[in-house]
């Protein structure tokens, strides 16, 4: 099952523990400030959609998809980043351990990002027509292999009619 193969490598458990951290820090936050509640939202938001990336990443390993949830598990964490460091501006919000201490947890989950990143198997890939998401080095496929205008294909040459029928 991928989730408990996805569970038991270092980026999820990091990824978990950020999770936690935010809900606990969500918790913490006062209740009356609209841009707070706006901001929890965001927070819990960035934090669900990088533990489930991951695991989806893990369901498979074509290098392409693995690829395209990195980025969006990046994307989700550089914005939860910026989120949580947003509230050391906010006057009605005093409790900073959070803050360091969630910043801190995303500084040491990027490091295994990165290594996460390097373990994918870029031999096993599809072609990004977009090229966004193909490995180094990936042989682009022959273009326009569907070509009508260059098509020698007949489809007489593979039906066996007899003209005097």
């Amino acid at each position: 099952m991928a989730l408990d193969k996805s569970r038991a490598i270092p980026i999820y458990q990091k990824a978990e523990l950020i999770f936690k951290l935010v809900q606990s820090l969500v918790a913490s936050l006062p209740e009356e400030d609209d841009y707070i509640q706006d901001t929890k939202h965001l927070m819990l938001e960035d934090a669900m959609i990088i533990t489930a990336k991951i695991a989806g990443a893990e369901g498979g390993n074509l290098y392409s998809i693995r690829m395209q949830n990195a980025a969006i598990i990046r994307d989700h964490a550089m914005h939860l980043y910026v989120q949580v460091g947003s509230l050391r501006f906010h006057k009605k919000y005093k409790d900073l351990e959070y803050v360091t201490l969630i910043r801190s947890e995303i500084d040491a989950f990027r490091l295994l990002f990165i290594e996460w990143v390097k373990s994918f198997d870029t031999t096993n890939y599809y072609w990004d027509e977009w090229e966004l998401f193909n490995p180094p080095g990936a042989v682009r496929p022959e273009e326009n292999l569907f070509n009508d205008s260059d098509n020698d294909f007949d489809i007489n040459d593979y039906l066996d009619f007899d003209e005097d029928e």
